[in-house]
């Protein structure tokens, strides 16, 4: 005779979640999942049960929903390109904290043309040896890499505009990030792009993003890129500070847009109201 006693009090069943709650439960799964093995150039690495499984949902309510794997891929591809990745730790911006410290630290170069282009240019070169690591780094970056080549092979018409507008609204909200972030910084340092050029801030953040994706891709197959040696003299800086290939790449690009304002006053007073900003 078994010793058990039956369980007492009032059991709670679990209340049932919504169609909507189940579809949003399973994606969030997937992309997790994808998020942390990263994307192949096809979706048929991924278990349709494993995800249930992870969701914790009704197998029932997911067949109801989508009768097919194929049919979910569909959604998950839809629904990974809309949360393509701004930022993985690597975004393509000018860290605000990074330009506070440095600029403290050298409010002096201020005073000179040379000064701010120096500043400039190092600046530029923390923030691409930060993102390049960071991207190289991140299965998120590899996912959304691989969700370019993965669209494109659709069969379907409709699901391929589907995904290619979520893309595009994804690079265009961070594309306006990176040049909001590089319009503050010719700000406060007192550069403007060149005129010869007739180009704007969202053209500049175009470029360096291309540049930095473009090393990126190519250290798959090229590692050493990652490497760092110490460079005297680069863009007329006196220290002698590690560059990376993709530093001095990104660096250049954006130096030969931009260059210091002439008609900016740098006198006493203009200094203090940036030691005060600081």
């Amino acid at each position: 005779m078994s010793n058990e006693q039956p369980p007492t009090g009032v059991v709670r069943r679990r209340r049932r979640l919504s169609d909507a709650e189940t579809a949003q439960r399973m994606l969030d799964a997937a992309v997790a999942t994808v998020e942390h093995t990263g994307l192949t150039v096809s979706l048929d690495h991924l278990s349709f049960e494993d995800v249930i499984r992870d969701a914790g949902v009704a197998r029932s309510a997911v067949y109801r929903r989508w009768p097919y794997k194929d049919l979910f891929l569909s959604d998950l591809l839809k629904e990974l390109a809309r949360r393509a990745p701004a930022a993985a730790g690597a975004d393509g911006q000018i860290g605000e904290a990074a330009v506070r410290r440095l600029a403290r630290e050298r409010l002096d170069q201020l005073a000179t043309a040379q000064g701010r282009r120096e500043l400039c240019g190092e600046l530029l070169r923390q923030g691409a040896l930060r993102d390049f690591a960071a991207m190289r780094a991140s299965t998120q970056w590899r996912t959304y890499i691989a969700l370019h080549a993965t669209f494109l092979g659709l069969t379907d018409d409709d699901l391929r505009r589907e995904v290619r507008s979520a893309l595009a609204a994804a690079e265009h909200d961070l594309n306006d990030r990176i040049a909001r972030s590089y319009r503050e910084l010719t700000d406060l340092l007192g550069m403007r792009l060149r005129p010869d050029l007739h180009t704007t801030f969202e053209e500049l953040a175009t470029t360096l993003n291309a540049t930095m994706r473009g090393f990126v891709l190519t250290s798959l197959a090229r590692p050493d890129l990652a490497e760092t040696r110490r460079r005297p003299g680069a863009f007329g800086a006196t220290d002698e500070v590690e560059w990376s290939q993709p530093a001095l790449g990104v660096a250049a690009t954006a130096l030969s847009f931009l260059e210091p304002d002439p008609d900016i006053t740098w006198d006493a007073a203009r200094l203090a109201r940036i030691r005060e900003t600081l």
